[in-house]
């Protein structure tokens, strides 16, 4: 039996670029739209802007995923305003958002958190549903999931949670195969 053995320098190096191309996914700039895949079954036509409720989109400057997922609200017919700062923290305390449940921006709508690369489809069935909630929550960076699309349309499944007024979470949607 042939067995390979990769030396740990080439395996820290594989390592190592795996971590950087999680970590440039959200400080680089938006691809074009013309070279980017969209999820579509997560992104249903554009609904009127007048009947939306704005989204408040507190992100980083430099963050290209988080600009992607504003950019897959506005063509669902949101309208966004995007507040940049360098402490996302003191946004998601005040939010209620729970240690652990984070990710690389948060969002508030209606009186709904909504942290993380959240398909807009749950937010409008949180938002027609009205539950007694404090909102949605996505921790993490899922590829292929809006703002985290991948070039060859994979899905790695994801689960949205439905945060409870008590901090708790529960399963809201869930996206990709299970």
């Amino acid at each position: 039996m042939n067995r390979i053995v990769i030396p740990l320098s080439q395996s820290w190096h594989a390592l190592t670029l795996g971590v950087l191309l999680l970590t440039t996914a959200c400080t680089s700039e938006p691809d074009s739209p013309s070279t980017r895949t969209s999820a579509a079954s997560d992104a249903p036509a554009a609904a009127s802007t007048s009947t939306l409720p704005t989204i408040i989109v507190h992100k980083t400057a430099t963050c290209g995923c988080c600009s992607l997922w504003v950019e897959h609200l506005q063509k669902a017919g949101f309208t966004v305003d995007v507040r940049d700062s360098e402490y996302l923290n003191p946004v998601k305390l005040r939010l209620g958002v729970p240690p652990g449940k984070g990710s690389c921006h948060t969002a508030e709508v209606d009186g709904y958190v909504v942290e993380g690369h959240v398909p807009v489809g749950d937010i409008l069935r949180l938002l027609n549903e009205r539950p007694k909630a404090r909102g949605l929550v996505l921790p993490g960076m899922p590829l292929g999931s809006p703002g985290m699309e991948m070039p060859d349309g994979r899905i790695q499944p994801y689960t949205v949670e439905l945060l409870a007024e008590d901090g708790s979470t529960s399963p809201f949607q869930r996206h990709g195969t299970h």
